[in-house]
């Protein structure tokens, strides 16, 4: 296969049509914030192009996610579609620990803040 017939993508469009983040500008600032890897390269420009095969590791607020680009999308689609463009290749461990994070319960009350307040200032 010669360079042009190999199809690429802008980083950033992909980010967006994967749904990795909700907008356009969001993966243009994850990019330029240097959280995205390709094939193990720090990349800090959201033009850089991107190809089926390439890996990404891409560090979000509180995880690390890393996926093999398996498409290239035409649009934001639904959830479905967006599925279809990568193959997830996150560490299971890093999955294990974005659940617990997730089903660590409800959200705490008024009440819960304030024994929480009493017992630190037992504990000083």
């Amino acid at each position: 296969m010669s360079e042009e017939t190999v199809s690429r993508q802008r980083l950033d469009k992909w980010l967006f049509f994967s749904r990795t983040v909700k907008t356009r500008s969001l993966a243009a600032k994850l990019v330029e914030g240097s959280k995205v890897r390709v094939n193990r390269v720090k990349i800090d420009k959201p033009g850089y192009s991107i190809k089926v095969g390439d890996v990404l590791t891409i560090r979000l607020e509180r995880s690390v996610v890393v996926y093999k680009v398996t498409g290239l999308g035409e649009r934001r689609g639904p959830a479905v579609e967006a599925r279809l463009l990568y193959e997830d290749l996150t560490p299971t461990e890093v999955v294990a620990d974005r659940q617990n994070i997730i089903s660590s319960g409800p959200r705490p009350t008024k009440r819960d803040r304030r024994q929480l307040l009493r017992f630190l200032k037992q504990e000083m």
